[in-house]
């Protein structure tokens, strides 16, 4: 009898129970093997838990804005609904796909991305002129400018082949035309999108097999240039000195420039190790500014604790390995390419966002990608998902016929 017991689960009926999920993501995803299926549910995954964080971190501010607590919700809910099939379509794509519409989506991104000067168009928000507002919805173009610039890159570097270990032909067109909208960025005063997007291109070379002495000198060109960028805007200068100096014990520190910074560090404080309970932040009370965005991770550590805090740090880690062993069995530049340019992105953005609410870093603004509420970052981080499956699937197909 007890062999009987114990032999139980290694049935047909409970083994095809126990791979019906994976059967279903098979079906729901044209992926072939597990790196994609690995990329794939980790990214709904996050999608679905940033979903919920959105709810809760916003609930009060939403109540207050528009008397219903479920208006950023639902907001983030849409954008989900529309970027979700948009990944999946994606994914679909043949990489051919990708390569013949890289040039005009780069066209096209820095076009979105300069009607934010055109007046009754673009909107200023929190002193950054970044956004498009567009039938009573805003838009953010560089959110999208980030993946025409990541597929492009992969498109023009991988036809260069070897001429890219040349430091002219790695850097022509990189510099044109990536410098052009980073340019454009920060014309808009968004510092912090434009450190994302200089960390992409050097991440996308550097995957393209650009040598590292190569990527030196341009580096020390643009940390050069980033002071004076830095200093251009007197917010900046004082959350940077607040970095540096740290919080005095005055009034004018408290209101002033260390009010985010300290209300989020108290929130994480609040959370402890397993946090007061989802729903049941005081932070995001009116005491954090932007609790459903920039600072969400400050809520998350607040509610869920340290063990929630590290689970969403082990998610994003478990999508930089995916992302890594797609790299790994890459059998096309423009895979590898893509794949590096869009994990340096979306993880490195992410350590970015942990860093500035710990207080590692000054405040820079970036979301937490697939979690923090903004429609544009979810829609198109999720395309770029969908783009690498795509890649990622052509050369499964590669693979499979040996070619």
């Amino acid at each position: 009898m007890a062999s009987t017991v114990m032999d139980a689960p290694a049935t047909p009926a409970a083994a095809g129970r126990g791979s019906s999920a994976v059967v279903r993501l098979r079906r729901l995803f044209p992926t072939v093997t597990g790196n994609e299926l690995l990329l794939a549910g980790t990214t709904l995954f996050l999608v679905v838990f940033g979903l919920v964080m959105v709810l809760s971190s916003s609930a009060i501010e939403s109540r207050a804005e528009n008397g219903s607590m479920l208006g950023s919700f639902q907001r983030q809910g849409l954008f989900a609904l529309i970027g979700v099939p948009l990944m999946l379509v994606g994914s679909r794509m043949p990489a051919t796909f990708w390569r013949r519409i890289s040039w005009v989506a780069l066209v096209g991104g820095l076009g979105l991305q300069a009607l934010v000067f055109v007046p009754g168009l673009g909107i200023e928000i929190g002193g950054n002129r970044n956004w498009l507002l567009i039938g009573g919805f805003s838009l953010q173009p560089s959110e999208f400018l980030k993946l025409a610039l990541v597929v492009w890159m992969g498109a023009v570097l991988s036809t260069k082949g070897q001429l890219v270990g040349r430091f002219l032909h790695a850097w022509i067109p990189i510099v044109p035309f990536a410098g052009g909208a980073i340019a454009l960025v920060l014309l808009g005063k968004d510092f912090g999108t434009a450190v994302i997007m200089v960390m992409l291109v050097l991440g996308g070379m550097w995957f393209a097999g650009v040598r590292w002495w190569h990527l030196l000198l341009p580096m020390l060109v643009v940390i050069v240039a980033a002071v004076p960028i830095a200093i251009s805007s007197d917010s900046r200068v004082q959350r940077i000195q607040t970095f540096f100096v740290g919080c005095q014990n005055t009034d004018d520190d408290y209101w002033g420039p260390c009010w985010q910074q300290l209300h989020g560090t108290w929130a994480l404080a609040n959370g402890g190790l397993f946090g007061v309970g989802l729903g049941n932040s005081r932070a995001k009370w009116m005491w954090l500014a932007e609790a459903d965005n920039d600072y969400i991770f400050a809520i998350i550590g607040e509610e869920l604790g340290l063990v929630g805090a590290t689970i969403v740090l082990l998610l994003f880690l478990l999508l930089a390995i995916a992302l890594l062993r797609i790299i790994r069995d890459a059998r096309t530049a423009m895979t590898r390419i893509v794949t590096g340019g869009v994990l340096v992105w979306l993880v490195g953005q992410a350590i970015v966002n942990v860093c500035v609410v710990l207080g590692l870093l000054p405040v820079l603004g970036v979301p937490l990608p697939l979690i923090s509420a903004g429609g544009s970052q979810l829609i198109a981080t999720l395309l770029a998902i969908g783009v690498v499956l795509s890649l990622a699937r052509s050369d499964a197909r590669l693979r499979q016929t040996g070619a």
